[in-house]
């Protein structure tokens, strides 16, 4: 209980972004004038885990004054893409026809994830020379 106490304690925005992922990606899509705009689902997702990304590359190196670059990696990037994987899996296979599984959902997730983590490595790099 204590670590999860300690990890809620660290990662707060984490965590809500991460709920926030899940929930939006296992809720029934609604209807929207936005579903006009070419391509707009695979730039949600793009900016969904981006954004996540983000936030857990903030608030883990706001929380540690030495950073691990592999905890980086692993935390901030893989973790975040085999999950944005593991949702287009579950929307597949348990959303009963509401929700569809997609291979370029899952590019645009790793893809968003993958952009922070160069955003993220050119920012601790430009940090780390001051």
């Amino acid at each position: 209980m204590a670590f999860f106490t300690r990890f809620l304690k660290k990662y707060p925005l984490s965590i809500l972004c991460i709920i926030t992922v899940w929930v939006l990606s296992l809720m029934p899509v609604p209807e929207t004038p936005l579903k006009e705009i070419r391509y707009i689902d695979k730039w949600t997702h793009l900016v969904m885990y981006g954004g996540t990304c983000a936030v857990i590359w903030t608030e883990y190196l706001r929380s540690h004054k030495k950073p691990s670059k592999k905890k980086l990696v692993l935390l901030a990037w893989l973790a975040p893409a085999l999950m944005g994987g593991l949702l287009e899996v579950l929307q597949a296979y348990c959303t009963g026809g509401c929700r569809s599984g997609d291979w370029i959902d899952f590019i645009a997730n790793a893809l968003g994830a993958t952009l922070t983590l160069g955003g993220g490595m050119l920012w601790v790099w430009s940090r780390a020379k001051r």
